[in-house]
């Protein structure tokens, strides 16, 4: 690699410790019960690693193995590209929705969200 690669001089990430956050962000995931979200800001808190933007990152590039509808940005939208897909999951499950005044459906964050309690998984919302 010479200077004129973008990357010099930059380390490279460990492998081990991206593949130890992104199973503990999938493991969240997973654990998430029908019916009910978290924020990606929620599953960094629980994780205790992290933001918002790593969740994504995470989830973006493996979250298709998870429910991955259950993890949702702070405002209620399902993912850009995703809003049939998710929003047929969340009225299969049963997940709380509401309308916006411009008429798009969006998940009832305050009736939605899980806070992580009753599994025994480490971590607090």
């Amino acid at each position: 690699m010479d200077d004129a690669t973008p990357s010099a001089g930059i380390p490279a990430p460990d492998a081990a410790l991206l593949d130890e956050y992104a199973d503990r962000v999938l493991s969240v995931a997973e654990r998430i019960p029908p019916g009910q979200v978290m924020t990606y800001g929620d599953v960094a808190e629980f994780t205790g690693r992290g933001g918002p933007r790593q969740v994504g990152r995470v989830m973006a590039l493996y979250g298709s193995a998870v429910p991955w509808w259950r993890v949702v940005r702070a405002d209620g939208r399902p993912l850009p590209g995703h809003e049939r897909e998710a929003l047929e999951h969340y009225r299969t499950e049963g997940t709380p929705l509401r309308a916006t005044a411009a008429g798009e459906q969006r998940i009832d964050i305050r009736r939605a969200r899980w806070d992580g309690s009753g599994d025994g998984v480490e971590g607090h919302i």
